[in-house]
């Protein structure tokens, strides 16, 4: 309010621009009724209403000439206004210029010219209001923004007046984004309706936006419609309202990279996008195209299968979808796409799982998003719970489960990755699929390792193992042996675990399987670091680092710089320790993953623990925690619990051994 009452007292043109509903009028009224204002024009403040009349200069000119009263009759165009209007100081408001200012509305261009010419006169400020930023360029822009939380309840309560102020409510009116005509909407229908906190919340969970209309015909609906009969948007053609319901039905909007690929049957997509947010139906987030949230609960579908273009859209996903993601395999790269999709596609799978359970392209694609997102965005899913409500005889459960027990590896539950494997092992023994049974087994080896049942996972591994070399995948076996050097390793068996490893190495191809490759080398080059033997620990180290770092494997990369940063810190090379624990909390950090991050911090505490350096040692194992914290990683925050026990005992007997000296 500041800034437009300063520029109005400087009669610089003033275009105020949003969506329907954002306040623009309530903002031109105020600035009208200004005290400051109100000095410095006198009685000559004049508001006009826009829409209140046809859209033609004629009609817009007898408009004009009444209100500032001119006495001009029938004014051909502003030649004769002129006199009067440079006769004296005048603030003069036109509200929702849209109405006159559309480009492809009757008289759009002599109408444009007669404002822009109004906005030069020096002695006239004219501010606009309009949904569309097609104005002048001598105006100066303010772009009006939804109202501040504390603003929002103020002015709800100001009207509901029934009821204390409530948490509830609060949350509510956060899910209307601070939207000021429909927070003044449903505080007008909750005060007529004389509703307390819990009816006026259970009223919005069933309605939602169809509540937000009064009874003397104010609605939200009206306001938008609005915006959609103007001339501007018709133009776009019979597959705006539809797109628009594809943004609305987006939780994050569309992503402007991906626009292409999402909608391949409508051409000039950028265009279409950029009128959107002209017409402030939209507006630009981070890289998304995306709108508020009463216009987006409005617009988006009750029934997302009698949409045409969101049911494309939906293929256009799943097929991406269905692409093998593995880090040596093409198009590995191009799946990041997940990465900034991930919130749509979930949502999309969440409620098309719930309104078409019996499709197998949905679960297939639940199974490819799990999977995507394992690789390129690691985290647990809101999918889980259908997939584990699925029956035990559905088609789809048994690989469902098994991407999802990837899911909990990524934020360290191995207890429960071990149920949901155990559940899918069962089902593939039921089924007899031998081949799902051996990857189940493959992985619950993986389990036993890091909870340290190493026997357990010994026989698990070899069961594995046996099934893929009966079923003549040389591959798939090579990937159990490496499990299952890793496993002997840690059973203090390590030319078993050497020799296990080299078996896999001799069954893999030169190319084509580089990532099995590296952890082979991996598990080799720990094998020798358990031996004693430096040097070729380090060269199986490097094997790994040379083959990973062109293909940007920032997993395997951090795999390798924490062993080796383990090696130097047994070793007493604590800077060279430092400096790949360093590299290796990068490399977690550039892929996103916060459990690797905390696993990294453990131990980066551990090393300043070894160095008697307890202060940063305890700071690097909180910060550990909080990491840990943040993915539900149960297992690994007892552990950092107890080296944190160990740190405080030792830095109390520190102190204690230095005041004794």
């Amino acid at each position: 309010m500041e800034k437009i009452v300063g520029l109005a007292e400087c009669l610089t043109p003033i275009a105020l621009i949003g969506t329907g509903g954002i306040g623009k009028t309530s903002t031109a009224l105020t600035v009208l009724h200004d005290e400051r204002i109100k000095r410095r024009f006198g009685e000559d403040r004049r508001f006009i209403r826009c829409d209140k009349f046809p859209p033609s200069l004629p009609y817009f000119l007898r408009r004009l000439s009444k209100a500032i009263g001119a006495g001009v009759e029938n004014p051909e165009d502003l030649t004769r206004l002129r006199p009067f209007l440079s006769s004296k100081v005048m603030f003069i408001v036109l509200d929702n210029a849209e109405s006159i200012l559309d480009p492809r509305g009757m008289s759009a261009q002599d109408m444009y010219a007669v404002v822009e010419e109004l906005g030069r006169l020096s002695n006239v400020c004219l501010c606009i209001t309009s949904r569309i930023s097609t104005f002048p360029p001598d105006f100066e822009w303010q772009d009006i923004p939804t109202l501040s939380k504390k603003a929002a309840c103020d002015t709800f309560y100001r009207i509901y007046r029934h009821d204390k102020r409530s948490e509830l409510i609060d949350n509510i009116l956060e899910q209307l984004d601070f939207h000021a005509l429909s927070i003044t909407l449903l505080a007008t229908v909750a005060h007529h309706n004389k509703w307390d906190a819990n009816r006026l919340v259970s009223e919005w969970n069933e309605h939602r936006v169809d509540l937000l209309q009064t009874e003397h015909n104010m609605s939200l609906a009206a306001t938008i419609e609005l915006s959609l009969s103007s001339a501007m948007f018709k133009e776009l053609g019979p597959n705006a309202r539809d797109l628009l319901r594809v943004v609305a039905f987006s939780p994050q909007g569309v992503y402007e990279k991906n626009i292409n690929w999402l909608f391949p049957t409508i051409t000039d997509m950028k265009t279409i996008f950029d009128k959107f947010c002209v017409l402030s139906l939209t507006y630009r987030n981070d890289g998304f195209i995306t709108m508020l949230a009463p216009i987006r609960d409005y617009l988006s579908p009750k029934d997302p299968m009698s949409v045409q273009l969101l049911c494309s859209t939906k293929e256009c996903y799943f097929i991406r979808l269905s692409a093998d993601v593995k880090p040596d395999r093409p198009g590995f790269e191009e799946a990041r796409w997940i990465k900034s999709e991930d919130v749509n596609v979930e949502h999309l799978l969440d409620v098309f799982t719930t309104i078409d359970p019996t499709s197998d392209s949905v679960w297939d694609a639940c199974a490819g998003f799990m999977n995507h997102i394992y690789w390129h965005k690691p985290r647990l899913v809101v999918l889980g719970r259908k997939v584990e409500a699925l029956p035990d005889d559905h088609p789809h459960k048994p690989e469902c489960l098994y991407h999802l027990s990837n899911l909990f590896q990524t934020v360290g539950s191995n207890a429960e990755r071990k149920r949901l494997l155990t559940h899918t092992l069962n089902l593939s023994r039921e089924r007899e699929d031998n081949r799902g049974l051996a990857r189940a087994l493959t992985h619950l080896s993986r389990v036993s390792s890091i909870t340290g049942s190493y026997k357990e996972g010994v026989l698990q591994a070899k069961e594995a193992s046996e099934i893929f070399q009966r079923l003549g995948d040389a591959v798939e076996q090579a990937r159990c042996l490496i499990d299952l050097a890793w496993l002997l390793h840690d059973d203090e068996q390590p030319d078993a675990a050497d020799k296990a490893a080299s078996h896999a190495i001799n069954l893999l191809p030169k190319k084509g399987e580089q990532f099995l490759i590296c952890k082979c080398h991996h598990v080799l080059g720990v094998i020798h670091r358990s031996k004693g033997e430096t040097e070729k620990a380090i060269h199986h180290f490097e094997v790994v680092l040379g083959i990973a770092s062109p293909f940007n494997w920032l997993n395997q990369q951090f795999c390798v710089h924490f062993s080796l940063a383990v090696l130097f810190s047994k070793e007493g090379r604590f800077d060279d320790a430092h400096a790949h624990i360093e590299r290796a909390k990068s490399n977690a950090i550039n892929s996103h993953d916060t459990y690797l991050l905390g696993r990294a911090m453990f131990m980066h505490a551990w090393i300043w623990h070894r160095q008697r350096r307890f202060e940063e040692a305890k700071s690097e194992a909180l910060r550990a925690v909080d990491a840990f914290a943040k993915v539900g990683a149960v297992d690994d925050t007892e552990g950092i619990g107890e080296l944190l026990q160990h740190i405080d005992r030792d830095a109390r007997e520190n102190r204690r051994s230095c005041c004794i000296q």
